[in-house]
C-alpha cells in the first residue's frame, strides 16, 4: 500500500511538473505570439486610417477641383457681362449719335426752310410795299371802313382769352411749323397777307395756314395799324394769339384754320 501511494504522489507530482511545464511553454509562446497578434490586431486599424486620409485628400482635390471651376464661371460669367455691358454702350452711343445726327439734319433743314420762307416773305412784303404805295385813296379808305367794324370801343371789357373762352378749340399748328414760321422773331404786316372772308369774317393766310381774329382789336391803335404795325403770332399758356410790336401789353385771340 505504502508503495502504491508512494507511485501515486510520484505520479501525481511528475504530472503536476508536466502541467507546469506545458503552462510555461504556453505562456512563453503566447508571449512570443504577442507582437505579432498586436501587429495583426493594428493593421485593420492602420488600413482603415489610411482609408480615412485617403478619402480626405480626394475630398480635399475635390473641393479644390469645384473651387476651380467655380472660380472659372464666375470669371466667364464677368466677362460675359462685361462683353455684354460693353456691347450695349457701343449700341446706345451709336443711337445716341445717330439721334444727335438726325436731330442736327432736321435742325438744319428747318433752319433752311425757315430762312426759304423768310426770304419769301420779305420778298412778298416787299412786293405789298410797292402795292401799297400804288392804292388810291379811295381804296385806302375801304380798307379803313371795313377794319372799323372791329375795332372795340373798350377793349379791355370786350376781349377775351382763350381761358375765359373755355379753352382753344381750333387747329393747332404742329411744333416744327410754328418754330418756322412763328413766335417773336416772325414779324409781318397784315395788309401783305392774303385774305379771304368766311361768314362775314376775315381769314389771312401767313406761314401755310389761315388764321381769323376772334377778338377785336384795341380801339387805341392807330387807324392804320394793318398797314403801318408789325405784327407776330404765338402761343401763350392756352391758346394763339396776335401781338403787335407797338402795343407788346396786348394780345388778340386769333384761331388757326386748315382752310
Amino acid at each position: 500500500m505504502r508503495s502504491i501511494g508512494v507511485i501515486g504522489t510520484t505520479a501525481l507530482f511528475l504530472f503536476m511538473g508536466f502541467t507546469a511545464s506545458a503552462n510555461t511553454r504556453q505562456e512563453k509562446q503566447e508571449e512570443k505570439d504577442k507582437p505579432a497578434k498586436q501587429e495583426q490586431q493594428a493593421k485593420p486599424e492602420k488600413q482603415q486610417q489610411a482609408k480615412r486620409q485617403q478619402e480626405q485628400q480626394h475630398k480635399q482635390q475635390q473641393q479644390q477641383a469645384k473651387s476651380q471651376q467655380d472660380q472659372q464661371r464666375q470669371q466667364q460669367r464677368r466677362q460675359q457681362d462685361d462683353s455684354a455691358k460693353q456691347q450695349q454702350q457701343d449700341k446706345s452711343a451709336k443711337q445716341e449719335q445717330q439721334q444727335q445726327d438726325k436731330s442736327a439734319k432736321q435742325e438744319q433743314q428747318q433752319q433752311a426752310k425757315g430762312q426759304q420762307d423768310q426770304q419769301r416773305q420779305q420778298q412778298h412784303q416787299r412786293q405789298n410795299d410797292r402795292s401799297a404805295q400804288q392804292r388810291s385813296p379811295e381804296q385806302v379808305h375801304t380798307q379803313q371802313v371795313a377794319w372799323q367794324g372791329d375795332r372795340a370801343h373798350s377793349w379791355q371789357s370786350e376781349h377775351r382769352t382763350w381761358q375765359q373762352r373755355g379753352g382753344y378749340n381750333g387747329y393747332r399748328v404742329p411744333d416744327d411749323r410754328f418754330r418756322v414760321s412763328y413766335g417773336q422773331d416772325h414779324g409781318f404786316r397784315i395788309y401783305s397777307l392774303p385774305v379771304i372772308y368766311v361768314g362775314g369774317h376775315r381769314r389771312f393766310q401767313y406761314g401755310g395756314y389761315w388764321f381769323g381774329l376772334i377778338d377785336p382789336w384795341p380801339e387805341y391803335w392807330s387807324n392804320d395799324w394793318y398797314d403801318r404795325d408789325d405784327v407776330y403770332v404765338d402761343y401763350y399758356g392756352d391758346g394763339y394769339y396776335l401781338y403787335n410790336r407797338r402795343y407788346p401789353g396786348d394780345r388778340i385771340a386769333i384761331s388757326f384754320y386748315l382752310n
